[in-house]
């Protein structure tokens, strides 16, 4: 008897076209809800204005690798650290999104809008995009109000 082709052979190429299948409709994703975006009012251009938002995760883990805002040249993704008693903010290069939790809140972690293109007046919104790990993106309105 001779063996069968394991290249070509159909039944082969069946078994695994249905494992391929099986992996993708398990695979976990991440969830995302962004809300609550907004940033103060800031009179001048070339400021440093901070960005709240909160991002709420009901899927699998992710985290915030990007964020990108035609309003300012650069940002930064901070965290608030409370080693000596007092709380800093510190630069970090991603922040990490859980599964089932909220973050980006404004006592944990915030964007920083750095040398900002134009003033921030109340009432005025602005666009920010959103890139996470798990490779999806999101389009967030921002509102400039007084905290």
């Amino acid at each position: 008897m001779a063996p069968i082709p394991t290249s070509n052979h159909p039944v082969r190429l069946l078994l695994a076209a249905l494992a391929g299948l099986a992996l993708t409709a398990t695979a976990a994703r991440a969830e995302l809800a962004i809300s609550n975006a907004w940033a103060p009012p800031e009179a001048k251009s070339g400021a440093n204005v901070p960005m709240y938002l909160s991002v709420t995760n009901t899927g699998a883990a992710d985290a915030l690798l990007r964020v990108r805002c035609p309003v300012a040249n650069f940002t930064e993704k901070r965290t608030i650290d409370l080693g000596e008693g007092a709380p800093s903010a510190r630069e970090v290069k991603t922040i990490p999104i859980p599964s089932g939790q909220t973050v980006l809140t404004p006592d944990s972690s915030f964007i920083v809008l750095l040398q900002t293109t134009q003033p921030f007046a109340g009432g005025e919104t602005f666009s920010c995009k959103l890139a996470f790990q798990s490779g999806e993106s999101h389009e967030v309105e921002v509102k400039v109000k007084a905290p």
